[in-house]
């Protein structure tokens, strides 16, 4: 039997809910990532799960964030268990996380979810709905950031009660899920490409300011995933590629969404970009513009700006996003990871006050 041939528009199928098959590299990976927002608060979530079932361990974090603190001493939650053993057994359609994880069940294959989690010492809870509001959508095969991995993402409404710190705040907001499953060679801030090991990062278009410049240098691990979405009928997402950027600051968005009138399409790469300003205190996100057009030849322009952050690494960060777009307010994510040696290079451009 010939293997089938998978493309952009190749369907996923129920069972891609479950863990896959994969080869015996050691280094393949299978995630499961989860969001929800609360505009009114500033404050953003994540639950993930990274499972590694050639160690036969998994790395589950929880974490809140909001204005009141960034790093993880003062973020509003943070949880992580590294490499636990789990069972090669189990089932991603109604699964309990080892040594106190989250859970995930599956409600309508591929559409709808209901994901838990308690940490009764710190008064904390989270249950919700993820309700999806389209199939999910596979990005091009070969594509950066992803290569030679599937990967999914897929809006949906998600409603339910976080409880922080005693305090019961309902959760209703429209965000993204996402799954990858494939070889990783490690978190893309330590990847194992050649260019890392030979120290050797060209850039591609040289120019503009200094800290741009250094943003731009090839084979750094870096990755920028940017969404913001109103409701089920407008948004967008997309990867961002400032490896391939201009000296000017705009960077193409090579994969991804844009939503209007309830349509989903893919983003022409050829046509959409983002522009992003930064805080010289931070070296974090402060202040995006973002130009969009789809293969259809629809267009948008958002304006964001971030309203909270969080940095689970140092470098980077994962930053509350307020969007404006087409008369309306728009809340999402962005999603700044560097390797902190190149984060360091370019914080000191970025707080340079000499040209010499």
């Amino acid at each position: 039997m010939t293997a089938q041939t998978i493309d952009q528009d190749t369907p996923f199928v129920p069972e891609d809910d479950n863990y896959h098959q994969l080869s015996d590299d050691p280094w393949e990976t299978e995630t499961t990532w989860w969001t929800f927002n609360i505009p009114e608060r500033h404050l953003g979530c994540w639950l993930h799960a990274a499972y590694m079932p050639n160690k036969g361990t998994v790395t589950w974090r929880v974490f809140v964030w909001d204005p009141t603190g960034a790093d993880l001493g003062r973020l509003a939650y943070y949880k992580t268990m590294p490499d636990v053993p789990m069972s090669p057994d189990v089932d991603l359609r109604d699964i309990t996380f080892p040594e106190g994880g989250f859970s995930v069940k599956m409600i309508n294959p591929l559409m709808d979810y209901e994901i838990t989690y308690r940490d009764d010492a710190a008064d904390f809870a989270i249950t919700m709905q993820h309700r999806s509001v389209h199939p999910p959508h596979r990005f091009t095969p070969g594509e950066a950031p992803m290569l030679g991995s599937p990967h999914l993402d897929q809006l949906g409404h998600v409603t339910g009660t976080l409880t922080l710190r005693g305090e019961q705040i309902p959760i209703d907001c429209h965000t993204v899920r996402d799954r990858t499953w494939g070889p990783r060679g490690g978190h893309h801030s330590q990847s194992q490409k050649k260019e890392h090991v030979k120290g050797v990062y060209p850039v591609k278009n040289p120019g503009g300011p200094k800290w741009r410049e250094v943003e731009r240098q090839r084979g750094r691990g870096r990755i920028q995933y940017i969404f913001g979405h109103t409701d089920a009928t407008t948004g967008f997402l997309g990867f961002v590629r400032p490896q391939d950027g201009e000296a000017d600051g705009w960077s193409p968005m090579n994969t991804g969404w844009l939503l209007k009138d309830g349509e989903f399409q893919r983003l022409d790469k050829t046509k959409s970009r983002m522009r992003n300003y930064r805080d010289p205190r931070t070296g974090w996100s402060a202040h995006m513009e973002v130009e969009l057009t789809d293969v259809t030849g629809r267009t948008m322009r958002a304006e964001g700006f971030t309203v909270s952050h969080m940095s689970e690494r140092g470098s980077g960060s994962n930053a509350s996003m307020r969007w404006e777009y087409d008369g309306l307010i728009g809340w999402g994510e962005d999603q700044d990871g560097w390797k902190v040696d190149h984060f360091q290079e370019m914080l000191r451009a970025l707080r340079a006050t000499r040209n010499d």
